[in-house]
């Protein structure tokens, strides 16, 4: 997804196989649309959607979602080609489209303890503003999607998310998979990552990697030093 109608333009988030939208408007071969998922915004190109009806796109979207569990997987087209999914695509999707998925998909019900699990299958993948993928992925989306294939929607920014849930007033008082939040000099909320076991958080900063976490915020080891300042923890299960 786009912020303007152009392949130059900034990469403001992405869809995976199976993500449902609506189009707003159209503009020379692009399309502006609203993920029904986390009603973000964006541009994509004409060529990479596919109609169905909107009671299809909200079956898949809301009532039955099902996320893919793997790195890397695929599914097959009625012609018999492969086709590459990525982790958390959205398989509910194959019915509607004619495609064939024999993997793995998560639990129908959210277990907090393999958000640990799912998290750590983006470990290493490098930073990308707006993505969302193990190829590449910023802050919010690795949150938003960790949490999403294990049955929870979360919103697609750290500021949103850091809206929900409750309030924690001390590391001590968390549990692995509780989410902390980090701001600016001026309070902004800019940076969220995935609280685990030990005073330790995983988070999307150059690339995913585990750091310590203190009252102050995070420590980088490496750097002798803090790199994002603590602003809230919240546990939004």
């Amino acid at each position: 997804m786009r912020s303007e109608p152009s392949h130059q333009s900034e990469l403001v988030s992405q869809l995976l196989y199976g993500d449902c939208f609506k189009i707003t408007s159209k503009k020379k071969g692009w399309l502006q649309i609203t993920a029904l998922a986390d009603q973000y915004s964006g541009w994509i190109d004409e060529k990479q959607a596919t109609s169905i009806s909107k009671s299809d796109a909200e079956e898949v979207t809301i009532k039955t979602p099902l996320y893919s569990t793997r790195l890397v997987d695929y599914i097959e087209t009625p012609d018999g080609e492969l086709t590459a999914l990525v982790l958390g695509s959205n398989i509910g999707a194959c019915k509607w489209l004619g495609h064939q998925y024999d993997g793995p998909t998560q639990p129908k019900k959210m277990d907090k303890s393999n958000l640990l699990k799912t998290a750590s299958l983006y470990l290493n993948a490098p930073y990308l503003w707006g993505g969302k993928t193990p190829m590449g992925i910023d802050c919010s989306g690795l949150t938003q999607m960790t949490y999403r294939i294990n049955g929870l929607s979360i919103p697609r920014d750290a500021s949103l998310q850091a809206q929900l849930g409750e309030t924690l007033s001390f590391i001590d008082e968390s549990e692995a998979g509780d989410l902390a939040f980090f701001d600016d000099a001026e309070g902004k909320i800019i940076h969220v990552g995935l609280l685990l076991e030990n005073h330790y958080i995983l988070h999307a900063h150059g690339k995913v990697r585990i750091d310590r976490i203190d009252q102050t915020g995070i420590y980088n080891t490496e750097t002798q030093q803090h790199s994002h300042k603590l602003r809230i923890i919240k546990k939004l299960v």
